[in-house]
């Protein structure tokens, strides 16, 4: 029976894979199934189509196994200057895009990863571990699968003017972005910079916030006190922590005061008569929308609340998992566990757990 497996070969399997081999496991004992030898593929794709520049992520935005240090260090060798270490201490360091990238790629040709070209479909509990696929029996599983795709809203999925701004697109002179998350108030930017009119349509005011999640709930703290509540509590909070928002500053700000003054930028309540409509929406969410996840819960009766998994604090499955065996969750489906999962500090968070569960031989 090989030991450990880790289901997805994007960012969180990677962080995962990184965080075993720095916690001795050796890189034979480790299989990782995944469809791109590029962990970084789909953030990638992503990035490009928002044309994204820095990570919201602050200092811990890399895929190193701890968060210090992280890519201040990388940039103020390069650099020659304590500027950027000075910022990683406060919490203020963003690292590029391309830094990001080229870290990625220099992780992944050091660390020996080469996921198992495969896509896992089905996972069946047996005596002492897990069988994947076919693919052999594992005492510990990490699911890392991801974003189980883009949100389009239905009334505008046949409409000739629609693209998702996670899709690769230019901008039409008048622009009407629906959404109000980061990636909307990206794509304001970007379409205003290209000269267009645009018209932000949005149900709710974002929230203006460096992280996706407020800073508490990062805490030792604040998690203990979300792990404390029932499951519907904790969907409940999970439904308001993750509202659309975007940081504050005036790199935001004044672009747009000053296209409102232009009559070039407005809010409206609903899709009108632009050019281009760009779907800032983000991606579909819970565990329905995976199939790997669905089947799982069907099969097993898995306790889901508010179409979220529900885990124990370490990101495990509690009903399949025992001392002889191991199944647990990284990435967006493990927010019940971790609010902001879907980071890479959630990456790291559900990797380190999983790898205290690993070191039980």
């Amino acid at each position: 029976m090989e030991r450990v497996a880790v289901v997805g070969g994007g960012l969180a399997g990677f962080v995962a894979y990184l965080t075993l081999l720095r916690g001795g496991l050796d890189p034979e004992e480790i299989v990782v199934f995944g469809t791109d030898p590029d962990p970084a593929a789909a953030w990638r794709r992503r990035a490009a189509a928002i044309r994204q520049t820095h990570m919201r992520s602050e200092s811990d935005g890399h895929c190193l196994p701890s968060s210090f240090p992280g890519l201040a260090v990388r940039e103020a060798r390069r650099r020659r200057s304590i500027v950027p270490l000075a910022r990683s201490v406060c919490d203020r360091y963003h690292a590029t895009v391309p830094d990001f990238l080229e870290h990625v790629e220099e992780l992944r040709v050091s660390s020996g990863w080469s996921p198992r070209p495969a896509r896992i479909e089905r996972i069946a509990p047996v005596d002492g571990g897990f069988e994947l696929d076919g693919f052999g029996t594992f005492r510990r599983v990490l699911l890392a699968t991801g974003h189980s795709g883009i949100a389009t809203p239905e009334e505008l999925r046949d409409d000739p003017r629609a693209v998702h701004s996670y899709e690769p697109h230019d901008y039409a002179d008048s622009v009407c972005v629906v959404g109000a998350g980061l990636a909307a108030a990206t794509e304001w930017l970007n379409a205003l910079a290209g000269g267009s009119t645009v018209i932000s349509v949005r149900r709710r005011e974002p929230v203006r916030r460096p992280l996706n999640v407020p800073r508490p709930y990062l805490t030792r703290r604040g998690l203990a006190s979300f792990h404390r509540s029932p499951p519907e509590r904790r969907a409940a909070a999970l439904r308001e922590l993750l509202a659309p928002s975007y940081p504050p500053g005036k790199s935001w700000d004044e672009p747009l005061a000053h296209a409102a003054d232009a009559g070039r930028f407005r809010v409206e309540a609903a899709v009108n008569g632009a050019d281009q409509v760009v779907c800032a929406t983000g991606f579909v969410r819970g565990y329905g929308n995976d199939p790997l996840l669905r089947r799982l819960v069907e099969e097993h009766g898995l306790e889901t609340a508010d179409g979220r998994l529900v885990l124990a604090a370490d990101s495990t499955v509690p009903s399949l998992t025992d001392e002889t065996r191991t199944l647990a969750v990284a990435g967006v489906a493990a927010q019940m566990a971790y609010p902001a999962a879907d980071t890479l500090a959630g990456a790291r968070y559900a990797a380190h757990s999983f790898l205290r569960r690993c070191r039980t031989r």
